[in-house]
């Protein structure tokens, strides 16, 4: 094999494969980053079995081929090269692999390619195209709403389920649920899966394009791949039942109040700097003649209040939360307002957006010693 192709492509190319290095192997093999050569193509693979990632760079091949290197030092490496284009060539004898860019010349000892478990495209029982802009906003809008705890891993992912035009993204770690439908204007299938987090967070973090792009979703009972401009990600699945939801969700709401969502946002955060030193993090709501009042206290630090105007219908309250769960959502809302929707101080809210009917968050409560 031997090569050259632009040092800024290799370098962006590697930072998104490297995510699915294994950092504990279960065989070396899975430690390595495997790069295939063909056709003015430098493909380079990764894979800890739990998730895949694919990456298609343009490359000038003098000589086709596939090398497997140790994922670590090579991404390190290449990142550190002075010049702005890099050589790669493979001795097979030698089973080692030259680097070369300007004046710095690398040698790193290859791994066996034929080992690799290369990726291929998955054939699925369901396949559909969505554009990366509409399902940029289904997870945005829910992975932040994830759980951590391993323990239950039906809370880690995020549920997506396809009901012929209509397709919905769930997420929830028992304190917090938030909701984001899309529908088409054909059908596209019925599936109910759960995904797991981790790779969504990848997928946003990657579907940057300016302009919509397709992605083609293609699911198997156990996995999943996404693919689009010149990448390929796939990862298992959750397995397990994902709660009904629905039930979470109150019918009515006997308050609602419409805010500026970044006036809103910033005082929470600001105000949120006291408790959040705390176990709890607990900030406190009080809605009453046309604003919001929040406070929070913390016996060690001190105390913090700000007001914001708010337009308020239906009968007056005070109500305790989790910050963190509700600066996640403001952080999540596109639109200049939002809603709050009550019931009682003990009873889940909703937040909602002004220019978004296919969002909902729904958040519990804290009880608070008064």
């Amino acid at each position: 094999m031997k090569i050259t192709c632009a040092k800024n492509e290799l370098v962006s190319a590697l930072q998104i494969v490297s995510k699915a290095v294994a950092t504990k192997p279960q065989t070396p093999i899975l430690s390595g980053i495997y790069l295939k050569a063909e056709a003015g193509i430098l493909e380079l693979q990764a894979t800890n079995y739990e998730i895949g990632m694919v990456c298609r760079i343009p490359a000038e091949i003098e000589e086709p081929g596939q090398i497997a290197i140790s994922g670590r030092y090579f991404q390190e490496v290449i990142r550190k090269l002075p010049g702005d284009s890099v050589s790669l060539s493979f001795n097979r004898e030698e089973k080692i692999v030259h680097i070369q860019s300007n004046q710095a010349n690398f040698t790193l000892l290859s791994m066996n390619a034929s080992e690799f478990p290369t990726i291929k495209p998955m054939e699925g029982n369901l396949q559909f195209k969505i554009k990366d802009n509409v399902l940029r906003s289904l997870v945005k809008k829910t992975v932040f709403a994830c759980s951590n705890d391993e323990s239950r891993p039906v809370f880690t992912g995020c549920y997506l389920e396809v009901a012929d035009t209509k397709v919905t993204m769930a997420a929830t770690n028992t304190h917090r649920l938030a909701v984001k439908f899309e529908t088409f204007d054909e059908s596209i299938g019925n599936i109910k899966i759960i995904i797991p987090s981790r790779i969504l967070q990848e997928l946003l973090h990657n579907m940057t394009s300016e302009i919509p792009t397709d992605v083609t979703v293609t699911c198997t009972y156990n996995q999943i791949s996404f693919a689009f401009e010149n990448l390929y990600m796939t990862s298992r699945l959750i397995e397990g039942a994902f709660p009904d939801y629905h039930r979470v969700i109150p019918p009515e709401f006997a308050t609602v109040v419409t805010l500026d969502a970044r006036e809103f946002s910033s005082a929470v955060d600001r105000v949120s700097l006291i408790s959040r030193a705390g176990d709890y993090n607990i900030i406190k709501l009080e809605f009453a003649n046309n604003q919001v009042h929040i406070t929070s206290n913390n016996p060690d630090i001190g105390n913090a209040e700000e007001s914001v105007a708010a337009s308020i219908e239906g009968p007056e309250l005070t109500i305790a939360f989790n910050a963190q769960y509700i600066m996640d959502v403001m952080k999540n809302i596109d639109s200049d307002t939002c809603q709050i929707k009550l019931n009682q101080p003990l009873s889940p809210a909703a937040v909602r957006e002004a220019d978004d009917e296919e969002f909902i968050y729904i958040v519990t409560p804290v009880r608070t010693a008064h």
